[in-house]
């Protein structure tokens, strides 16, 4: 037997044993798939994409339908699936309970969670809000005649995005993605932070989600954790410090 055919045959057995994402793993993360938070779509994340386009990495937003969860999982899955390599998967408020199901997903090698929610098994958008509500915030969430939520446009600028221009989160307000309740009440499956390392960052100004809930979670979940001065939209008042937070999650996983 040649020292060739040993050779091949014992990196071959490695090869196996690894996985198909086995040596990924191991490499550069140059992927990242943003995914959205309710009543919006992913047009808001420009700056952090263009940040992360400028470090070199490949960047995809996830337009969900907001129908449902399982609609949500699986338009994130799909997007998922057309990466090349293994990914960042970062999620902004209920998008946090989205890439919580689909973060199972081989190529996903971490999880970031911008002001957003990490739910454990069982529970929902509207059992945690329960938990720990946002002292002296009562915003005008209303409903339609067939089940689909929305914000008051007027009231969005001061729930959900305080510290950037008031243009432009007025003009959020009127161009909002309407939203069907079932998303506030799906109960998250077993969660993908209990086998992938995750990054937080939490909006110490948040209005739409109590920030000590995203510090609790964050801490349940053993996610490192960046704290920002910022609006639950901080992904558009400060871009640069989430996309530090995006980065150093991607070179965290690379190693």
């Amino acid at each position: 037997m040649s020292r060739h055919y040993i050779y091949s045959a014992i990196f071959g057995s490695i090869l196996c044993s690894l996985g198909p994402w086995g040596l990924a793993s191991a490499a550069d993360v140059k992927k990242v798939v943003i995914v959205h938070g309710a009543l919006v779509d992913g047009s808001g994340w420009r700056a952090v994409s263009d940040g992360l386009t400028k470090k070199g990495y490949n960047v995809t937003i996830v337009q969900e339908p907001l129908t449902s969860l399982p609609d949500d999982v699986a338009a994130t899955k799909r997007v998922l699936d057309l990466q090349d390599g293994p990914t960042v998967l970062v999620g902004h408020s209920y998008g946090g309970i989205v890439i919580s199901e689909a973060g199972h997903a081989g190529n996903v090698a971490a999880l970031v969670y911008v002001s957003g929610f990490e739910p454990e098994k069982g529970e929902s958008v509207a059992k945690l809000q329960a938990s720990s509500p946002v002292p002296d915030a009562k915003s005008t969430i209303k409903a339609t005649s067939d089940g689909y939520l929305y914000l008051e446009p007027s009231d969005l600028p001061r729930f959900l995005a305080t510290d950037i221009p008031k243009g432009d989160a007025e003009f959020i307000g009127r161009t909002q993605v309407f939203t069907s309740s079932k998303v506030f009440a799906a109960e998250a499956g077993e969660p993908a932070w209990k086998t992938k390392p995750s990054w937080a960052v939490i909006a110490t100004k948040d209005r739409a989600i109590n920030p000590d809930l995203e510090r609790s979670m964050a801490k349940r979940a053993g996610s490192k954790a960046v704290e920002l001065d910022a609006s639950h939209f901080v992904f558009m008042s400060k871009p640069n410090d989430v996309v530090n937070v995006i980065v150093d999650a991607a070179k965290g996983a690379s190693r």
